[in-house]
């Protein structure tokens, strides 16, 4: 068992400024192995989907009584509970020595078992696909093509041959225990036909108008699944930054697959050309950012004349970070960064390659660039969550 010593050590920090950690992310992502690396002998595991363990926390207090301050205790898929806010709640104002891992598929107010948000009270932390940084020291994995082709869940990572058979499987499990099960939507068809296009399409724009013809859904349809995919963490709408110029793309996101192992499923890829790696990359890159950086701080910038730049990061109100992907960081263009940085002077530039060893400066026609692995980047502790 690959021990996650990142993911490991960020709920640790999380505890310490809250008791409650809510640890989401798409089904077979590692959610249940992962908790079962914390702690030590103190660490009290529970099964939600056991019936003999939705008995035993139907009355909180009991429960918690029986603990002893200082324990940990891990509730795994915890919307199987008949009111999980009740008891998450309970833990966090009468018993907040005790430590709470509370795990789950989606975001915590996807389901209407929430009935309360726990604001306050919780640490959030979603659990991506493995992360490139994690490839070869955690999983003894090197090989770039291997990760953008089998994608980042351990048991497609893990496989020797791409087990396309995996992520056929995988999508209906999706649909059936976390879409339908959790969302009540009865329209596999026309949601499915949404899903599989959005995977085509990752990386690009969305335009709910088109979606909605091509899928024969209406376009309220079309938001609503859109919101789902992306509150159950299947995608990852990224925002347009905007508010310096009148030319500056303001309304239309960009949607990102979770994993690259269905986008290359879902496009047949076998192997990869080198336009097919640049856009991969950037999935990788993404994920890497949303681990370091609050999700609501990533945008991505376009401009009406096609300039655009991979992703941006607000540090705070004036210093903004530009984050470029690129197989060869001395492919990078800097006319975007130039018009960016007219119109947004502060902050650094970034090119990230998956095969930079160390950091390093230097300048384009007057345009200073930070190459960088990943994990190197820079982390400002104004945007750190």
């Amino acid at each position: 068992m690959a021990f996650r010593a990142m993911w490991v050590d960020r709920i640790a920090q999380a505890w310490s400024t809250r008791s409650i950690v809510w640890l989401s992310g798409v089904r077979r992502v590692g959610k249940t192995t992962l908790s079962k690396m914390i702690g030590d002998n103190r660490v009290l595991y529970r099964n939600c989907d056991l019936p003999s363990v939705v008995r035993e926390l139907r009355d909180p207090e009991l429960f918690f009584d029986s603990l002893t301050d200082t324990m940990v205790v891990v509730f795994d898929e915890v919307h199987q509970l008949d009111d999980p806010s009740q008891l998450l709640k309970i833990a966090a104002d009468e018993y907040p020595r005790v430590k709470v891992l509370a795990t789950g598929s989606s975001t915590l107010s996807a389901t209407k078992k929430f009935k309360d948000s726990l604001t306050g009270r919780k640490y959030p932390i979603h659990l991506t696909s493995v992360l490139w940084e994690e490839c070869k020291n955690t999983f003894g994995i090197a090989d770039l093509d291997r990760r953008l082709l089998h994608g980042g869940l351990p048991e497609a990572l893990l496989s020797e041959e791409k087990p396309n058979e995996f992520f056929s499987e995988w999508v209906d499990s999706f649909y059936a225990r976390d879409i339908a099960e959790l969302f009540h939507l009865r329209n596999r068809t026309g949601f499915m036909a949404l899903f599989h296009l959005l995977l085509h399409q990752s990386g690009g724009q969305l335009d709910y108008t088109k979606l909605s013809k091509e899928t024969e859904l209406s376009r309220p349809t079309v938001i609503s699944y859109v919101d789902a995919l992306n509150v159950s963490h299947a995608i990852h709408v990224i925002a347009p930054l905007h508010g310096a110029g009148t030319q500056e793309i303001v309304r239309r996101p960009k949607c990102y697959a979770f994993d690259t192992g269905f986008i290359t499923w879902e496009r047949g890829w076998d192997t990869l050309r080198d336009s097919e790696r640049d856009l991969l990359w950037e999935h990788l890159v993404l994920d890497s950012l949303r681990f370091n950086y609050p999700a609501d701080r990533v945008f991505y910038w376009r401009d009406k004349t096609g300039r655009e730049i991979d992703f941006v990061i607000q540090r705070s109100r004036h210093k903004i970070d530009v984050f470029e992907c690129k197989m060869n960081p001395d492919s990078v263009v800097v006319d975007s960064i130039r018009q960016f940085r007219s119109l947004y002077a502060e902050g650094e530039n970034f090119v990230i390659g998956p095969f930079v060893k160390q950091k390093y400066r230097f300048s384009r026609d007057g345009i200073v660039l930070n190459v960088s692995p990943l994990n190197q980047l820079c982390v400002s502790e104004d945007t750190i969550r």
